[in-house]
This record gives structure tokens, C-alpha cells and sequence, in this order.
């Protein structure tokens, strides 16, 4: 049996000669790198793809596998497993297709994205700020407001069609070629990218695009599109790119319109991408979200022609959703249970969106969620004898309990009347772990800079 650990010892010298001969797969095929690699495919989780394998069974499959794994990946031989594509449905209603590789597939990724990551990294622009590390979506957000803030308020929207799936094999495995001169490892990457998928049980050729779902997919989009930054660089443009989702802000409209035929033309003759014509254009700052979020002029006196960080329209409906789904009366839980889904949903939800004003959006939307409460509890009493002493156990008197107890109203009316809103309180409700939202993104607002 082989036991991955990790070591520190300096190379001998016919390691030192091995590493030399094999480049790159050394380093990926290293005890340390390999382990690491493990450890971040566990921390993730997600399904399990074509051969069933779940995560929790990696370490076992690895360990029993490993010398004959790593002699294929140094020989050429590793056959990457085909890839199961899952449809998931989207936020707007539509569906998109997620592609799965099997976990040995995923740790193996992770290793190759692990080092070659050495190898890019460090060049990449500074406001390219998706899948790095000390980057995050707050960041490009801020640095589009101090644009938008210093009178770069024209702002060319583009939107790369489905771009995960357009992108040309060819170039992309170019690009890397020029850093990384290792065959073997070129040879890898080719592989995984050419792997098959399944969806419902047949298998397809993959000619171009990259697996969303795959470790590797967030460095590869970021190596295909640095070309990108660098043309934006080159013309001395201000621009903010997430991954796909990227922004560049001028002072005229006519400038604006200038580079987005220019960028539009790049894109396509050179980087083979597709435009999403109806998606893209020139927007103004109060028409424009990026990543979530939106910007509104401030009021505020003395202050003219600066922008505030809010939320967007869909995001909020978004996050409404999920809590009104959580607090559905007939979702077969109970009540501690249901409030920590509330708190694990808006926690997340606030703690990527604390960088916005939104103390005024949240107050009404606590409001209407403690009502959503309350119905659920005045729905789970069920019968009127039971809620009639439950209203006087929380200090009805008995007349109004009994009336109201069995009044013909509807229960989301009930909710919102002075019976419930003057018993079920918020302290009562706070005794029973319910935390306010507002109170929650109050403590922890901050900019993440």
C-alpha cells in the first residue's frame, strides 16, 4: 500500500536528473503537489461522475492506485474518463449544461492546475480578478465604481457567448505551449479537453470548449482570456474582468463605441469567441450591473455626479426566492431547523453583497420574512383549540385568543396582524436562535480591500 505524506528533502541527483527529463509531470506527480491536490478535490465535494466514485472513497482509490497511476501519467498512457453532463437550471428559468469529470479526473486537474498556475499567475493583470487567489468579485465591483466615480461613465458591456464552450482547443493549448514546453504534460491537458461527455447515457465528441465543472476550467479561461487583457492594456483602456464577464469604461460615448468594435473584432479574429449581440452594449452607469450588483447616483449634498453600490433588481429576487421557498408553510421541518436555513442562506447572500448599501432593502425584507415566520408557526398549531392556548400561553387574554383563534381570516393575514406581530416578537423569536438581517450585515459590513 502507498501512504501519500509530505516531505522536505532535497532532491538527489538522479531525482534531479528525472525532474529534467520529464519537466512539468515531476512537478505534478509529487507526493506534496499530489496530497494538496487531494485535499482541495475533498474540500470541494460535488458528484460523483461517470464511474459513481463519491469523494469519500478518493483517498482509498488513490492510495491502493497510486504507482500505477503516476508510471502512466510520466509514460503518456492516462486515459482521462469521459465527463457526465448534468442540465441544472438557472436562476432566469433557462438551463445550462454542468460538465462532471470523475473524481480521479478532478484530483489529477487539481494537481496540473496546481503547478501550472506557478507558471502564469504572476503575469496575469491586475484587474483580472476571477479564480485568483487574494482577488474576489468585491474587488472588481469597487475598481468599476473609482472608474465610474472619475468620469469614465460610458461603458462597454460585452457578454462572450456561452464561452466556456467556444473556446478553440487550438489557441488555447498554444498559448500554454509557449510557457510550458513539456509534451507530456501538453499531452495531458489535451486529453482532459478532448474527454467525451455523457448525457443521458451517450456519449459525445468534444472538439472544442472547456469542462465548467473541471479544476482546471477557471486557470484555462484565465490563460485564454490574458490575451484579452493584454490587447486592453495595450491600448491604454480601463477595463474590469471576472472570468468571462468583463467591462471596459470610457469618457465619450464615441470612445466607447470605438472599442467595443475594436474589442469585438479582436475577440472574434483572433481569439475565435462569439459576441452575444443582444446581451452586449454600451451602458450608462445606472444600466449597468456587474457581477450582481448596480450602481445609483448619490444625492447626497454637495456631492454630484458619484455613484453609489447597490444591489440589482435580480439579485434581490433572488434571494427572496430561496427564503420564501425555505419558509413555505408546507416544507415538513421544524422550526430550529428552518431558521438555520434562513441563517445559512442570508449569511452567504449578505456576505457577498456587504460591500453595497442595502440597510434599507433589508429592514423591509425583515419585516416580511418575520412574517413569513409567523405564518409558518400560526399553519404548524393547526387546530383552533391549540392555537387558542397557545395565543393566551403567550399573554393573550382569553376573550381574543378564543376569537382569534377562530377567526375565518387567511393565515398570511393572521401573520400580519397585531395578534401575532405583539405575541410571536422579534425578542421571542431571537430567543429561538432567529438572527435579523440587517443586524447581521450591519456587523459585518466592510470594504475588502
Amino acid at each position: 500500500m502507498y501512504i501519500f505524506f509530505f516531505t522536505s528533502h532535497t532532491l538527489s541527483e538522479a531525482e534531479y536528473k528525472q525532474q529534467k527529463q520529464h519537466g512539468m509531470i515531476e512537478q505534478i506527480v509529487n507526493p506534496n503537489n499530489v496530497m494538496r491536490a487531494l485535499q482541495q478535490v475533498k474540500q470541494n465535494g460535488g458528484s460523483a461522475g461517470i464511474d459513481r466514485m463519491p469523494v469519500a472513497e478518493l483517498y482509498a482509490h488513490i492510495t491502493k492506485n497510486r504507482k500505477q497511476m503516476i508510471d502512466s501519467i510520466r509514460t503518456g498512457t492516462y486515459q482521462a474518463q469521459a465527463i457526465k453532463g448534468v442540465t441544472i437550471l438557472k436562476a432566469n428559468g433557462k438551463t445550462r449544461l454542468l460538465d462532471i469529470p470523475t473524481v480521479t479526473d478532478r484530483m489529477w486537474q487539481q494537481a496540473t492546475a496546481q503547478i501550472l498556475a506557478l507558471k502564469f499567475e504572476f503575469k496575469f493583470h491586475d484587474h483580472s480578478y476571477g479564480f485568483r487567489p487574494n482577488k474576489k468579485a468585491q474587488h472588481a465591483v469597487l475598481q468599476a465604481q473609482e472608474y465610474i466615480n472619475s468620469g469614465y461613465k460610458h461603458i462597454v458591456d460585452i457578454d462572450l457567448q456561452t464561452f466556456f464552450d467556444e473556446v478553440d482547443h487550438c489557441i488555447l493549448l498554444n498559448l500554454i505551449y509557449q510557457k510550458v514546453q513539456c509534451p507530456k504534460t501538453l499531452r495531458l491537458i489535451r486529453k482532459w479537453l478532448k474527454a467525451p461527455i455523457q448525457i443521458n447515457g451517450k456519449l459525445t465528441k468534444r472538439t472544442k470548449g472547456v469542462p465548467q465543472g473541471s479544476p482546471l476550467s477557471p486557470l484555462l479561461s484565465n490563460i485564454m482570456l490574458d490575451e484579452l487583457d493584454k490587447e486592453l492594456q495595450r491600448r491604454n483602456l480601463k477595463f474590469v474582468r471576472y472570468a468571462d464577464d468583463f467591462s471596459i469604461y470610457a469618457k465619450t460615448k464615441a470612445e466607447a463605441r470605438k472599442q467595443e468594435w475594436n474589442v469585438t473584432k479582436f475577440l472574434q479574429e483572433k481569439l475565435r469567441l462569439t459576441i452575444n449581440q443582444e446581451k452586449s452594449g454600451i451602458r450608462k452607469p445606472i444600466e449597468f450591473t456587474l457581477l450582481g450588483f448596480g450602481f445609483v447616483p448619490t444625492y447626497q449634498k454637495g456631492i454630484k455626479g458619484q455613484y453609489q453600490i447597490v444591489v440589482s433588481k435580480k439579485s434581490w429576487n433572488n434571494l427572496k426566492t430561496k427564503l420564501k421557498e425555505i419558509t413555505r408553510k408546507t416544507i415538513p421541518c421544524t422550526f430550529d431547523e428552518r431558521i438555520e436555513r434562513i441563517k445559512q442562506v442570508h449569511r452567504g447572500w449578505i456576505q457577498y453583497f456587504k460591500i453595497a448599501n442595502i440597510v434599507g432593502k433589508l429592514q423591509e425584507l425583515d419585516g416580511w420574512l418575520r412574517n413569513r415566520i409567523r405564518y409558518c408557526i400560526w399553519h404548524n398549531w393547526k387546530k383552533r383549540e391549540r392555537k387558542r392556548k397557545n395565543l393566551i400561553r403567550l399573554g393573550v387574554n382569553a376573550t381574543d385568543a378564543f376569537r382569534w383563534s377562530r377567526t375565518r381570516k387567511g393565515g398570511w393575514a393572521v401573520a400580519q396582524s397585531p395578534i401575532l406581530v405583539t405575541t410571536i416578537t422579534l425578542e421571542r423569536l431571537a430567543k429561538r436562535g432567529y438572527e435579523s438581517m440587517t443586524e447581521y450585515y450591519t456587523k459585518h459590513r466592510s470594504i475588502p480591500y
